[in-house]
């Protein structure tokens, strides 16, 4: 190896903790460390010990349970964690691009950033509180091309749609949401009326428990199918299966888990934690039903990936 300021060669001189090649100069005693490529840009962390820490996140493992399996200080998880939610995140944005898709269903989670809205106070950032994540899902090919973090408003709504037409194929699909109030009027402003859209209502009953007591989910008592644009066929007319898809979410993402301490701090981790999730979901996890995962079915990849490839 040559010196970078002297341009002589130079010495071996042990190694490195991570097990790469040390040098030193004879000339001016500096030491250098053989090229390498630096897969975690400047943490130092090995990487087979990052990635048994994405692993434990991404199988519902908390922070703190993954810093006791694995190790690994929590400061230095959350820190991975950022840094594989943004490189999934851009992952996401240029990959999901021109996908065809007959049906979709949209659908929304709640969870919640430092604490709910019944404890924000005026001079909270207006990150905390209710946070909701707008999920569109395939249900033929179980992908996820669309989801969106933000606050259950308007804005949201149209954020969210306007995105999900960016990533499908210009043609006619059948769109099938909740009752939200905000959906008729933005899925007409978005598409202008090149989407057969439906809205499944669900009218919830009373189980006879009340205020601390109420636990259990509120039984369904009627569900209300309404077509407020084009000619979706009323067989397909569903949300069960992105509502799956929570259920998935709930149980591989420690922070949607309810009644725990193990909610989102700050947007920036559930943003990331999200980005994270659907890019294992839709390229490295193979559906059961399936036998691929949801990006093999779709098209877009012809391999299941291994987790260290979200990272190149």
């Amino acid at each position: 190896m040559t010196c970078h300021n002297c341009q002589t060669t130079c010495n071996r001189f042990g190694k490195h903790r991570n097990g790469l090649q040390r040098y030193r100069c004879s000339q001016c005693r500096k030491t250098f460390t053989e090229d390498h490529t630096r897969p975690l840009d400047e943490m130092r962390l090995k990487m087979d010990q990052a990635l048994l820490c994405l692993r434990l996140l991404l199988e519902g493992n908390s922070i703190r349970s993954a810093e006791r399996i694995s190790g690994v200080h929590r400061d230095t998880i959350m820190r991975l964690l950022i840094l594989a939610g943004e490189r999934c995140a851009v992952l996401l944005d240029s990959r999901m691009r021109n996908v065809r898709a007959q049906r979709i269903q949209a659908d929304e989670i709640w969870c919640y950033v430092a604490k709910k809205d019944k404890h924000v106070r005026i001079d909270d950032p207006d990150e905390y509180g209710n946070q909701w994540v707008f999920v569109a899902m395939d249900p033929q090919t179980k992908l996820v091309p669309s989801f969106v973090i933000g606050k259950r408003t308007r804005e949201t709504t149209y954020a969210f749609l306007l995105d999900l037409k960016a990533r499908l194929v210009d043609a006619r699909f059948q769109l099938t949401t909740d009752g939200f109030v905000f959906y008729e009027r933005a899925v007409e402003d978005t598409f202008g009326g090149t989407v057969d859209f439906a809205q499944l209502i669900k009218l919830f009953g009373d189980i006879g428990q009340h205020g601390n007591e109420r636990y259990s989910p509120s039984p369904i008592t009627e569900v209300i199918s309404k077509i407020r644009d084009g000619r979706p066929d009323p067989a397909h007319i569903c949300t069960s299966h992105v509502e799956r898809q929570n259920l998935t979410m709930r149980m591989m993402m420690r922070r949607f888990t309810r009644l725990t301490n193990a909610f989102s701090k700050k947007l920036e981790n559930l943003k990331a934690a999200c980005a994270l999730y659907f890019a294992y979901y839709n390229f490295c996890r193979t559906h059961k039903t399936l036998r691929v995962t949801p990006a093999m079915e779709a098209g877009l990849t012809d391999h299941v990936w291994d987790l260290d490839e979200l990272f190149e």
